[in-house]
């Protein structure tokens, strides 16, 4: 099976509408992600199937619940999983945020390669970065805790922002280590075709 035929079964067992245009521009990202890896280390993952599955797939499985129109992908790294997003709504306004300064590179070649108008980039520690207007959803998906995530971007948020935090194992510790103005909305388990393990996304919002 080729590399596009793994990625169209994939989204097609996940049941989302995406194009075959669309398709071939998260190919086109695949592939620039896996030549700048080889210099750059953007990813421990090296075999293309295996970033498929890791890395698109992981990204397009939380597409159902980002609703945006303002969204935030904090500690982006390769782009991930801000650029597949962006790649698919072109409608949401996404900010990619990374302090290494090699991915934040290889952010922006990827954002202009692939002419993606939706995407900012700013190569900036979290603490560092004061954006003129708040996001409605703040995503990661490589953060350490939801607990640190929250703290970190409370300066991202208004009363109405919803953090998106992607995790492995039902994050039960976490969850308890929460602050009591977060709450947690609710927890919904991911399929992601091609990977082994647990994959959850976490829904939060402050509460007064």
């Amino acid at each position: 099976m080729t590399l596009e035929q793994q990625l169209a079964q994939g989204i097609s067992q996940m049941g989302l509408d995406i194009s075959a245009e669309q398709q071939s521009k998260l190919m086109d990202y695949l592939n620039l992600l896996a030549k700048w890896n080889k210099a750059f280390n953007l990813t421990a993952v090296r075999d293309p199937a295996e970033m498929v599955s890791r890395h698109l797939l992981d990204s397009l499985s939380i597409l159902p619940y980002v609703k945006g129109p303002r969204c935030i992908d904090v500690g982006s790294g390769g782009g991930l999983p801000g650029i597949p997003l962006a790649i698919i709504r072109p409608d949401l306004d996404i900010t990619l945020l990374d302090s290494n300064g090699k991915k934040s590179r290889f952010q922006f070649q990827a954002v202009t390669t692939l002419q993606l108008n939706n995407v900012q980039v700013e190569n900036k520690r979290v603490e560092a970065f004061q954006p003129e207007q708040g996001y409605d959803q703040i995503i990661s998906r490589a953060f350490s805790s939801m607990e640190d995530m929250v703290n970190w971007t409370l300066h991202f948020a208004d009363e109405n922002t919803q953090w998106l935090a992607m995790k492995g194992v039902y994050p039960h510790d976490e969850l308890a280590a929460l602050p009591d103005n977060i709450l947690c909305q609710t927890v919904h388990t991911l399929h992601v075709p091609g990977t082994e393990g647990e994959r959850h996304l976490v829904e939060l919002k402050r509460v007064s």
